[in-house]
């Protein structure tokens, strides 16, 4: 299979976490038509991420969708064998490795021992008829013989072992050798076929969509009792729009409901980025080294900046026994009395996120302007005179922490997102209590 080793610029991370929800948003406010088609730019899309498995044909139900699923599944089962054979290829080849340096240090030394041993020998017999029996001398020859006959045995046993080991290694590292091209061209070329394919298909797509929206039923008219339901529904569903509250607090309201709509995207793009990560590891054997980093950062940013949309929206799970059967007014008199426990929740978490992501600036591994100003060394007049377009292009130039892995994607944007977040927080409480404010002046 092809190698397809592809690293997210850092760049296009964060252009991605921004454009792609405000596109989102832009589309899902378009109206949408009464009379539902199959739609050439939603067919090619699909085309394009899972055509693989043929995601568009059964998009427009045609069945001959079901012959790339074969392929695509061979083109796993050859990569999962593909993996066996380079594993043992791998032990193999060390097998081999270590044999012949053993041999070629051991052959060394039993070599030595069978040129030494000799004249030990003769040491030995002389030594026994000069020498008296257990003296020193004596014993130190017969030790010396015994090490050089010990060191010649073991040298030959090991040579053996080695020579054994070459013998067994070398055939099984050549036989998983081939299995591993076979496997590899298998791959390959089950690839192509479903590339051959999906380029076919590209071609005979808007024929597709126009066969599947000529075989649409006509949309029967809705019977009375499906009216009433949707009436119902309708009715009972609370539009975002309607948790805002009238007056200057429902700026705050707003820009919650826009924060939690936002960041409820980045959900789509995970989706995206793990199915890459899917493919590019099982089917291309090239795991990204970013993919998973990437996401949970994501994943932590969206938790934050989502607080203020959740409290407005009322999301977040209570126990509400005593607190759901009170009037409006008594609720707002218990809101305005426990808020001193969310202020200090929430001010502690917006102080801290702040020294977070103030100390991620001022690391010393930062060689940017901020970093200078952040740990003090510029004044913040400096710090803005001497930005230029260098600061924000040149890869040599950090301005505060990274992450650890190869990606080495900069932390210290994460972190100040978590003091945006805890500012949202923050504000969403104040709304909150001019809401409670009303309710108990109001006497509603």
């Amino acid at each position: 299979m092809p190698s397809l080793d592809i690293s997210l610029p850092h760049w296009a991370y964060w252009v991605g976490l921004i454009v792609f929800p405000l596109v989102a948003m832009v589309l899902a406010r378009r109206p949408q038509p009464q009379h539902k088609t199959y739609g050439l730019g939603l067919g090619y899309f699909i085309l394009l991420t899972g055509g693989m498995l043929g995601l568009h044909r059964f998009y427009v139900k045609n069945l001959l969708g079901l012959l790339f699923i074969p392929v695509f599944l061979a083109i796993l089962y050859a990569n999962a064998q593909g993996q066996d054979a380079r594993s043992a290829t791998s032990n193999a080849n060390n097998i081999v490795r270590q044999a012949e340096r053993l041999l070629d240090r051991e052959q060394d030394r039993v070599t030595a021992a069978e040129a030494d041993l000799p004249t030990l020998r003769a040491e030995l017999i002389a030594a026994q008829a000069e020498e008296e029996a257990g003296s020193f001398a004596l014993r130190r020859v017969e030790r010396n013989v015994e090490r050089a006959e010990q060191r010649l045995n073991e040298g030959r046993t090991r040579i053996a072992e080695a020579t054994s080991d070459l013998e067994t290694a070398r055939p099984i590292a050549l036989t998983t050798l081939n299995a591993l091209a076979y496997w590899n061209n298998f791959a390959k070329y089950a690839f192509w076929v479903l590339l051959a394919a999906m380029a076919i298909d590209v071609f005979l797509l808007p024929g597709l969509i126009r066969r599947a929206n000529a075989n649409l039923p006509a949309t029967p008219a809705m019977s009375e009792a499906e009216i009433a339901l949707k009436k119902l529904e309708d009715s009972e569903r609370k539009e975002d729009s309607e948790w805002v509250s009238p007056g200057w607090s429902g700026w705050i309201d707003r820009l919650s409901l826009f924060a939690g709509e936002f960041v409820s995207y980045w959900a789509v793009i995970a989706v995206f980025v793990y199915y890459f990560e899917v493919i590019t590891r099982y089917v291309f054997n090239s795991p990204t080294n970013w993919a998973h980093e990437s996401m949970y950062l994501m994943f932590g940013m969206q938790y934050l900046i989502a607080g203020s949309y959740a409290m407005l929206t009322e999301s977040h799970v209570r126990v509400d026994i005593f607190y759901a059967p009170m009037r409006k007014t008594n609720k707002a008199w218990v809101d305005l009395a426990t808020s001193v426990f969310f202020f200090i929740f929430a001010g502690t978490l917006l102080w801290t996120c702040y020294i977070f992501s103030f100390d991620s600036i001022a690391v010393p591994t930062g060689n940017g302007v901020v970093s200078e100003w952040a740990r003090g060394n510029l004044s913040f007049g400096e710090m803005v005179g001497s930005l230029n377009l260098a600061q924000w292009t040149d890869p040599a130039i950090r301005w505060g922490e990274i992450s650890f892995n190869e990606w080495e994607v900069p932390l210290w944007p994460m972190k100040w997102v978590m003091v945006i977040g805890g500012l949202l927080l923050v504000l969403q409480g104040i709304s909150k209590i001019a809401q409670d404010l009303r309710t108990v002046l109001k006497g509603a």
